[in-house]
């Protein structure tokens, strides 16, 4: 595999930067130059038919939730986990993402503003996970919205937490989730993928930031054992909805991707696996600099969750 032009640009401007790198400043700083940095790479407004904010009841509190309508809503609904490794991100952060979503689908796409640590360490953000998959389950039809015509999905940290409540409610919900859409998800944080020992110094996650998310989110003593923090733990993958991962070649969370991918299709779980061999982790989130990439998985991303809800004037 090799760089992309696009790629091997934005790694020229980086390394030209003078900004310090995330994992030297507070949890604070850390989270408003994610924003900063964001606002500089993401693509330009998308417009859609109507974006509201409310907040359902949480474990510990209320969870704000942005909703986004298409202009001509399928009917269908996507729960959205936001990335930021459990510290960084927000809704705002991702908003561009969501709107591409939901104007890509026709569907309704909730994303979750799940609480981050070290505020609420692990478990807080699966916990709000878990609820906020259980509330869209059970109100979907006063959403407009038809309960076996869900998707779950994630970004990085947030496709961990897309995995994980869906294991934590198999069985529990009203309905099953027709899919699941895992972007460049983190998914095994004992390094035992050979990507993760082969990218340790990889723009824009490298072993430096990765060990400060862990500290942040898990504090001192990982949970190790947890399958909550290691989705890759759980044993029974069976009943899983068919699901859609999306990786890129030079991220070191690639081959927990391609790992997670053969667990599924080893439990009957009907698999897509697709890697973008030549960007990085993030990029869609970087689409004014990596448009190529961007583009490309935008399309395959929203064919195949069209393909899943059942969606065909979407």
């Amino acid at each position: 595999m090799k760089l992309d032009r696009e790629t091997e640009a934005l790694l020229f401007w980086v390394s030209s930067s003078t900004t310090k790198p995330l994992w030297q400043m507070d949890h604070e700083s850390a989270r408003a130059e994610y924003r900063r940095s964001i606002s500089k790479t993401d693509v330009g407004p998308i417009h859609i038919g109507a974006v509201r904010d409310f907040a359902i009841s949480g474990p510990a509190g209320p969870i704000p939730i942005r909703e986004y309508v298409a202009p001509r809503p399928s009917g269908a609904g996507i729960l959205f986990f936001h990335g930021g490794g459990g510290v960084l991100g927000d809704i705002g952060t991702h908003d561009t993402l969501c709107r591409a979503l939901c104007l890509d689908t026709g569907a309704h796409v909730f994303s979750v503003d799940y609480r981050l640590a070290p505020e609420h360490p692990f478990p807080a953000a699966v916990h709000d996970g878990v609820a906020a998959l259980e509330w869209l389950t059970a109100a979907a039809r006063d959403l407009g919205i038809d309960p076996t015509r869900i998707a779950v999905a994630g970004d990085s940290a947030g496709g961990s937490l897309a995995a994980v409540a869906l294991h934590e409610t198999k069985g529990r919900l009203v309905a099953p989730a027709a899919a699941q859409l895992l972007i460049y998800p983190a998914l095994d944080l004992r390094a035992k993928q050979p990507s993760r020992r082969d990218l340790v110094d990889q723009f824009p996650i490298p072993e430096d930031m990765l060990y400060w998310f862990f500290n942040h989110y898990f504090g001192l003593a990982w949970p190790i054992a947890d399958p909550r923090a290691i989705p890759a733990l759980y044993e029974d993958d069976s009943g899983l909805p068919p699901t859609l991962i999306v990786t890129a070649g030079f991220d070191p969370f690639r081959d927990e991707g391609v790992e997670y991918a053969g667990r599924l299709a080893a439990a009957g779980v009907p698999v897509e696996y697709v890697c973008y061999e030549g960007t990085v982790h993030g990029f869609m989130n970087m689409g004014r600099m990596l448009r190529a990439a961007y583009q490309s998985m935008r399309q395959r991303m929203s064919t195949w969750l069209k393909e899943q809800l059942d969606a065909p004037g979407a």
